[in-house]
């Protein structure tokens, strides 16, 4: 609900604070006093693209506050968490008009863009009237209404349709990644023969690493091992020691002793030299190896080591490597099946489509009739009996609401050929097909500021009296603002302003006063006679309010 509008310095209008309250609000007063700018304010806060023009003369910049209560699940709520804004009971919108031309728009009190302010507008008013391109005349969302009216439940036909998205797009993916894989097919034929010929195993480049580096250390200090073998055993020392020991016991018996302790020593030595002479021998052994041993071990490190540098991995990686590329040549040699398995599963996806889209679309049938025969009921107390409102389904482009456009067309007279609401009914016939069309689509409107802009425009008498019946019906559920001309529409307003225009020290301005039940009889017996009221005219005023 619209609460408060503030509006300073702009268009006619220096400071101007008005009160709203639930029902049907009612704005009157003469031609050009200036009601239409109250709309432009307010559409001006709402972020809607308008007139540049609206500041006041003389004023450095204009601003409009507008107020809103938000019932616990009003839809703006959900809108303003997702954009990140507090949200509360109460929602204060407030847009400033710069000097300079430069807009800044604020939701409670934090800059907001223009964009935002719009998307938030479609949750809080409704404005209609015989230029509306916003609501019911914009035939792109006639379906919408319909589904209103209908109070459809779409869930089923989103379902499918997500369903029927989810199939198509895994066909399309796996298509495209068959074709790709089989671009590369002959490639990856070579590189799994290629590898499975070589049959590289995870850690196996070290280890031919530490085989490779022992090998070569070896061969390099082989040679002065064996050297030192022989300069160690019998052709060497130890064969020299072995003389001299024999040397010594045969001189031991003439020494008279003097022998023993070297000769002792010798003894120890040789023991020694054999112990050192067994140890190099040993490793002499370990140091054996086949020549052709170290060229085969270089060989399989080096082709590890190319291959991976060729596939950009890891030489350790290369066995992972070599099951991926089977992995994706088996899915090529598997391709066509899995491509006949996606096409049955979107075959099945648009079937359940097509059931649950022909269920909404009968259902759409079913509540057109309704709504023709509604839309009927309600012409006939605006004097437009004999007018044909009819609700057209068509095929459509298939989408997640069905595959159904609807439009709403009319003709005026019987036999007369029917057309879009807005290129065959007159300003007047066209007023009260929208409030008719308005009436019937009233389900939901509760969370909406239904806004009317001289929806009454070229009507009077019984008809009026019927336009403004149905405002105060439409008012029953929700808050209603109406600009009207017509004094039947006035008089049963719940809540009634008056806009006047005055001319002071050449400055023309606007006021707008809300009226108390006496000073309503005089605005609406000024409505009914004119400049001069006079006395029928107040007494057919208060028949009119009492009424």
């Amino acid at each position: 609900m619209l609460r408060h509008l503030d509006i300073r310095d702009m268009l006619l209008i220096d400071r101007l604070e008005l009160e709203f309250r639930p029902g049907l609000n009612v704005l009157t007063g003469e031609t050009g006093a200036g009601k239409s700018i109250l709309l432009d304010c307010l559409g001006f806060v709402l972020g809607w693209r308008g007139r540049a023009d609206l500041i006041r003369t003389g004023a450095s910049q204009g601003e409009v506050t507008a107020v809103f209560e938000l019932p616990a699940v009003h839809p703006a709520r959900d809108l303003l968490a997702e954009a990140g804004f507090p949200v509360s009971d109460e929602l204060i919108l407030r847009r400033v008009n710069g000097g300079d031309g430069r807009k800044t728009g604020y939701i409670n009190d934090r800059r907001a863009s223009g964009e935002v302010l719009r998307s938030l507008s479609e949750t809080l008013v409704e404005l209609h009237g015989q230029h509306d391109d916003r609501g019911l005349l914009n035939p792109r969302g006639h379906r919408l209404l319909l589904d209103a009216f209908a109070a459809l439940d779409l869930s089923a036909v989103r379902t499918a349709w997500a369903k029927r998205r989810e199939a198509r797009a895994a066909l399309v993916a796996a298509q495209e990644a068959l074709a790709a894989a089989k671009g590369e097919e002959d490639f990856l034929r070579h590189a799994v023969a290629e590898l499975d010929k070589l049959a590289p195993q995870p850690g196996e480049e070290a280890e031919l690493d530490t085989r490779r580096r022992a090998m070569q250390g070896a061969e390099r200090i082989r040679g002065d091992v064996s050297r030192a073998l022989q300069a160690l055993g019998t052709d060497g020392a130890e064969g020299a020691m072995l003389d001299a020991s024999r040397w010594l016991d045969a001189a031991a018996e003439r020494a008279e002793g003097r022998l023993e302790a070297p000769a002792a020593s010798l003894q120890r030595a040789l023991i020694e030299l054999g112990e050192a002479v067994s140890g190099v021998e040993a490793a002499l052994d370990a140091m054996e190896f086949d020549p052709r041993d170290l060229e085969t071990t270089e060989e399989r490190l080096f082709a590890l080591r190319a291959l991976a540098r060729k596939h950009e991995v890891l030489a350790d990686d290369l066995a992972g490597l070599a099951d991926d590329l089977r992995e994706r040549l088996t899915r090529i040699d598997a391709g066509d099946a899995d491509l006949v398995r996606l096409t049955q599963q979107v075959a099945d996806a648009d079937a359940a489509y097509d059931t649950a889209a022909a269920a909404v679309g009968a259902e759409r049938v079913a509540a057109a009739k309704r709504l023709d025969a509604a839309m009927a009921a309600e012409l006939a107390p605006l004097k437009m009996e004999r007018a044909v409102f009819e609700t057209r389904l068509s095929a459509a482009d298939p989408g997640p609401d069905g595959r159904d456009a609807v439009a709403f067309t009319v003709a005026t007279n019987p036999g007369a050929p029917s057309g879009p609401l807005d290129r065959i009914a007159s300003g007047g016939e066209l007023s009260r097909f929208l409030l008719a069309l308005k009436v019937c689509l009233a389900r939901g409107s509760d969370s909406l500021v239904l806004i009317f802009d001289e929806i009454d425009r070229g009507v009077g008498g019984a008809t009026a009296d019927a336009v403004g019946r149905r405002l105060a019906r439409l008012s029953e559920g929700a808050q209603v603002l109406v600009v009207t001309h017509s004094p039947q529409v006035a008089a049963l307003g719940g809540h009634h302003f008056r806009v006047a225009k005055s001319v002071a020290a050449g400055m023309t301005t606007s006021r707008v006063a809300a009226l108390a039940p006496d000073e309503r009889v005089q605005e609406i017996a000024r409505m009914l006679s004119g400049e001069e009221i006079t006395a029928a005219a107040q007494e057919a005023a208060k028949a009119l309010l009492q009424g």
